[in-house]
Parts: C-alpha cells; sequence; structure tokens
C-alpha cells in the first residue's frame, strides 16, 4: 500500500510503503517489477494527489492499473455501496441491453417456466391439498409488489401464512420463528415450494426467472428515499430467484436491504444469460440444503 498526499490508510491492512515510491523518478516500476506485481488498485477518494506520472509508467509496462470500485466489484460479487460514486456509474462497462437481448431473455423465461410448471405439477397439486388440510382460507395469495422501472403488479404465491396475518393493515417483513406462519407454510417457505406460483408471474411478463427480488411498495418507497441508487434495482424486471438470494439470507431489516441492494446492482450491471445460469444452479443448492429461508 502507498500512501497518496495526506490520506489516511489502515496500516493493518497492509503494509504501507514509504512516500518516496511515489516521489522518486522510476522507484514505483522498480518495485512493481521486482515484486512481479501484477495489478495495482488506486483506492483513494482524492484524485488530485495520484501520482499519475508513475500510473503511466506502470501503465505502459504491462500493469494493470485498476480503480477501487471495479476491483470490489470483481473480487466480490457486489459494488460498494459506501464508495459508489454516479460518475463509475456512467463511465464504467456493463448496463448493457438490447432488443435482441430482451427477446432472447424472454425466450428464456418462457421456456425454463413451462418445464418447471409441468416438472412441479405433482408437488403443486399436493402442496394445494395440504394448504386446505391446515386450516381455513384460500390456497393461494396475490401481494403487490414494484416491478420493472416501477410498474407495480400482484405477485402470486403459495399461502403460508394466517389468513389474519396482516390483520393491522400494516405491512412487515417475516422475522425467524414468526408466529403468523402456518404448519404446512413453515415447511413450504423453508423449502421455497411457496415461490412456485411465480411462475405464472414469468409467463405473463411481470417478471423474470432470474433478477432482483420484487419488493412490496411499503418498504420501497421509504428504502429509496433512505439508501442511495435503491431504485436502479428496477431497471430491470425482478426474478423469482436472484443474485441476492444465493449470497445472501433473507432479508428482513434496511440493513439487509442494504446488503442485498449491492448485489442486486451488480446483477444489473451485468445481467446475462450466462450469470442466469450460474444463480440458477446456486439456486438448486441453496434449496436443496434450505439456507437463508424463513
Amino acid at each position: 500500500m502507498v500512501r497518496v498526499a495526506d490520506e489516511a490508510v489502515d496500516n493493518q491492512a497492509a503494509p504501507t510503503l514509504p512516500a518516496e515510491m511515489v516521489s522518486t523518478r522510476h522507484a514505483l516500476l522498480n518495485y512493481v517489477r521486482d515484486a512481479h506485481v501484477d495489478e495495482i488498485v488506486v483506492a483513494t477518494r482524492e484524485k488530485r494527489g495520484l501520482p499519475v506520472r508513475h500510473l503511466l509508467e506502470c501503465r505502459f509496462a504491462g500493469v494493470r492499473v485498476t480503480d477501487y470500485a471495479t476491483f470490489w466489484e470483481r473480487e466480490s460479487g457486489q459494488v460498494d455501496l459506501e464508495e459508489l460514486q454516479p460518475s463509475w456509474l456512467i463511465f464504467s462497462d456493463g448496463f448493457k441491453t438490447s432488443w435482441w437481448r430482451d427477446a432472447v431473455k424472454r425466450l428464456f423465461d418462457v421456456t425454463v417456466s413451462l418445464a418447471f410448471l409441468l416438472f412441479t405439477l405433482p408437488l403443486t397439486l399436493l402442496t394445494a391439498v395440504l394448504i386446505k388440510l391446515d386450516g381455513k382460507g384460500p390456497v393461494f395469495y396475490r401481494q403487490e409488489r414494484v416491478g420493472r422501472h416501477g410498474r407495480r403488479f400482484d405477485v402470486l404465491k403459495f399461502r403460508s401464512m394466517r389468513t389474519d396475518a396482516e390483520k393491522d393493515g400494516v405491512p412487515r417483513w417475516a422475522g425467524q420463528a414468526d408466529d403468523r406462519i402456518t404448519a404446512i407454510g413453515r415447511f413450504i417457505r423453508k423449502t421455497r415450494i411457496d415461490e412456485i406460483p411465480q411462475v405464472i408471474n414469468v409467463l405473463k411478463g411481470d417478471m423474470s426467472f432470474v433478477g432482483p427480488r420484487p419488493e412490496r411498495p411499503y418498504f420501497v418507497e421509504p428504502l429509496s428515499a433512505r439508501i442511495p441508487f435503491y431504485f436502479q434495482r428496477h431497471q430491470v424486471k425482478p426474478g423469482i430467484t436472484g443474485w441476492a438470494q444465493i449470497n445472501h439470507d433473507y432479508g428482513a431489516s434496511e440493513d439487509d436491504a442494504r446488503i442485498k441492494l449491492a448485489y442486486d446492482l451488480y446483477y444489473v450491471k451485468n445481467n446475462s444469460l450466462f450469470l442466469d445460469f450460474v444463480v440458477m444452479l446456486q439456486t438448486v443448492r441453496v434449496v436443496l440444503w434450505s439456507e437463508g429461508a424463513r
């Protein structure tokens, strides 16, 4: 780590090299060569103090020079919200979209959804019977969610809570050992079976198979006001499963929403069929091991 200008550094994170490294001619390049450095990460907020000449010298010598935001995104699979600047979102790669990408994505969604519906039909019928046997109330329930570009739609799920779960009219996240959840509801939430009817939302075009999880308007409005760039997660269709879902546990607080947004923005920026395929494979692992469900 080389200290730039008067910026404070964490000596415990990495050893600090002498300031002469960026003040003596060829010093940084010689160090990079001697230490066999492949990449230099620029992690400073103050760009005016950058040793531009030394960095250019290293860059022309074939050493990769990367800004911190890009490095963190690549290594962690998420965006650092604390360091995120609008300029990085504007000038960095990603956020690619076109009609043919949307068409291929739609074909992928419809094909996978139809196959999934047929494959899970026996399980769907059995679940519907068990919910009816568990007590009074409908098999399915509809709940308003926020979709692409802020458009609202009703998501369809197997009912896993009592019919009076929100009798006071105030929406709230599900918590650990939530007493509103029914006996069969606890099982289908744990195994993610309650999500299966959302395939209908995918076929209707409200959702994609893979994407950020759709949130309720009641939560979206305050989160958008308090968390920078929160609404940017709505630039793509929401999904049954997503990059945030396989990398973080069930979110039930504003802090969880921030963590999931870091993953959601990574997905929005880098979304592709290959990433969707990776998410689907990891979703199978999550479901089999019942990770992060409530």
